[in-house]
């Protein structure tokens, strides 16, 4: 796997999956990494000698050898480090932008494909703090990671210098130099907690707030604008109080080490002061001890590094409860000629704690149309799910013409399969676009007579051609209700010509004119694809071919609509108004040939 792919899902020893997430983003800027190691290299190399030189210079200039030769050195050290620094922060710029293209990348991928239970209630906000915060945070790790495995190399120069100069120095600075370690390693530990609670706070404001943008014509309805900013910016507090914690961790050990490093300083001094005067080290010798005291205690820069790789290491963890969302694999397998029978063998799905459908056996053969009916909580949009594969069962086959859904590749698999839902999304630049979404295939590649076909088949064509633009209208400007945007979804799954057809509550902001027109389609033309119907009238129930009766996660009974309305008083509380459906489901049972025939006949070509 290379640095550019992207990463997979996290769920193995997730204490040290953040730590590999940082590293693999680290690897993403290729060259640009080694070169931030480079310049980093060369930058504390010339750190740690310019004392040194500037000590020579001292002495030399003191014995009135001149000392032209070390100033120089000098010079050129200085020129190295701003040089080095000015290159680092190119590399460092550019792998940051790579890294965080690949965390978003990967979330991306794993969230869009991330469609099991519990998808649809997810908190959104949340999940965009993680693509936007969280991933900004780990993706400039490089830059940090480089300096803090360096950050040890001054400290360590340091030493090794004092010793050469005098070991007592050296003996001197050791002696305090843990206490230093202490301060850091506590700060350390509290940054990183602080930082990931700050992070989740600001993920629960983000999803308050994305809430609140979708509900706001019911907020506004309700009147209740000001208890919902107060719900929004309750959480306010919290980010307060965690930014201070960690201003106050900062300040604590700055005001530690302001404490530590003067005496570090006064004791190295000190013993290098009587050195001076025994004649053992010379007065550049002293200048330069006092230089690698300051850079082997200091810890502004230590500190700096360590707060900004707790917040790295807080966003890679967010990160990795992204990517750890169990997304779907798919197999190398293709689908075989077949009319499009669907089985599932003793399918269990678990989700919210608790089993939601337990030992589903179903078959729908092929080019039939089976509706499944049960009341609300019975699993049916979780079986359709299940049906066509945006969700894995946790037990049992699914599978369309003998081939289990999971060993198809997810171009067979998808080509195979249309949805239509209750809330269809509107994707494209066009209204046009948004049907054609539906084919897997770039717009312009879809005739346009195949786009209206499936329109009129969905009856949106005489709404859409009312439209200024009519195919050409972008989404955004068109006003549409709830059942048009509906008509539009039946149309982009119409256009698709796979062999298996999910309708999810697609037809349930129709009107009652409207969704005998759409189920005369699904029940006639479309005889040449599956078709498996989450249905809540009893009007779409009675166009079904058979009837799936859904009660407490189990198939109850299977059969005709019209034999189940009969002998089970209980399949028919299920539905709503059931007394005033009942003379509509017998009508429409056998009447709906005549009805929008034409626009029917055409989807089929």
């Amino acid at each position: 796997m290379t640095a550019d792919q992207p990463l997979k899902s996290v769920t193995r020893h997730p204490g040290r999956a953040a730590d590999r997430i940082l590293l693999r983003t680290a690897r993403a800027g290729g060259a640009w990494t080694v070169l931030l190691l480079v310049t980093a290299t060369l930058s504390t190399a010339a750190q740690i000698l310019f004392p040194a030189l500037l000590g020579k210079a001292l002495d030399a200039v003191l014995d009135g050898a001149g000392g032209s030769r070390w100033v120089i050195g000098c010079l050129v050290a200085v020129a190295a480090m701003a040089a080095a620094d000015a290159l680092f922060e190119l590399a460092a710029g550019v792998g940051a932008a790579r890294g965080v293209a690949l965390l978003r990348h990967s979330m991306l991928g794993s969230l869009l494909s991330w469609t099991g239970p519990g998808a649809a209630r997810s908190a959104t906000g949340d999940l965009v703090s993680r693509l936007v915060g969280a991933a900004g945070e780990a993706g400039a790790v490089a830059a940090v990671l480089v300096r803090a495995a360096l950050s040890v190399v001054p400290a360590v120069g340091s030493v090794i210098a004092l010793a050469l100069i005098d070991p007592w120095l050296a003996g001197t600075f050791l002696l305090g130099f843990p206490a230093v370690v202490v301060v850091l390693r506590t700060f350390t530990r509290r940054m990183s907690d602080v930082s990931t609670r700050y992070q989740e706070a600001q993920g629960r404001l983000a999803t308050a707030l994305l809430e609140a943008l979708a509900g706001r014509r019911t907020i506004a309805a309700a009147g209740t604008a000001e208890a919902e900013t107060r719900r929004i910016l309750r959480t306010l507090p919290e980010l307060s109080r965690l930014g201070h914690g960690m201003w106050q961790a900062q300040t604590g050990v700055a005001g530690r080490s302001a404490l530590l490093t003067p005496l570090l300083e006064i004791g190295v001094l000190s013993v290098a002061g009587f050195a001076l005067s025994a004649g053992r080290i010379t007065a550049g010798e002293m200048l330069a001890a006092a230089q690698y005291v300051a850079i082997g205690s200091g810890v502004g820069m230590t500190t700096m590094l360590l707060g900004r790789l707790a917040r790295a290491r807080a966003g890679a963890e967010r990160v990795r409860g992204a990517l750890s969302r169990p997304a779907l694999e798919y197999g190398a397998r293709t689908l075989p000629p077949g009319p499009g029978t669907l089985e599932l063998r003793d399918v269990r799905v678990v989700a919210g704690g608790g089993t939601v459908l337990d030992g589903v056996d179903l078959t729908v053969p092929g080019g039939s149309c089976v509706a499944l009916v049960g009341a609300s909580g019975s699993g049916k949009s979780l079986l359709a799910a299940v049906a066509g594969r945006l969700a894995d069962p946790d037990a049992g086959t699914v599978a369309l013409d003998g081939v289990p859904l999971r060993r198809l590749t997810r171009e067979d698999l998808r080509s195979a399969v249309a949805h239509a839902f209750e809330r269809p999304v509107l994707f494209g630049e066009t209204l046009g676009e948004a049907i054609a979404w539906g084919t897997g295939r770039a717009a312009d590649e879809v005739p346009a007579e195949r786009i209206e076909r499936a329109a009129r088949a969905a009856d949106a064509d005489g709404f859409v051609r009312r439209l200024p633009e009519d195919y050409r209208t972008p989404p955004s400007e068109a006003a549409l209700s709830g059942g048009e945007v509906q008509r539009l979804g039946l149309a982009r799954a119409f256009v698709h010509r796979g062999r298996l057809l999910v309708l999810d509550d697609a037809t349930s902001s129709l009107d009652t004119v409207t969704e005998h027109r759409v189920g005369a389609v699904l029940t006639g033309a479309l005889r040449d694809r599956t078709r498996v119907v989450v249905a809540h009238r009893a009007a779409t129930a009675a166009r079904a071919d058979t009837v799936a009766w859904l009660d407490g996660g189990r198939v109850r009974r299977v059969g005709p609509h019209r034999e189940l309305w009969r002998t089970e008083p209980a399949y028919r509380r299920v539905f709503r108004g059931a007394a005033d459906e009942d003379a509509d489901a017998d009508a429409v049972a056998g009447a709906d040939a005549d009805v929008d025939a034409d626009a029917g006949a055409e989807v089929a070509q």
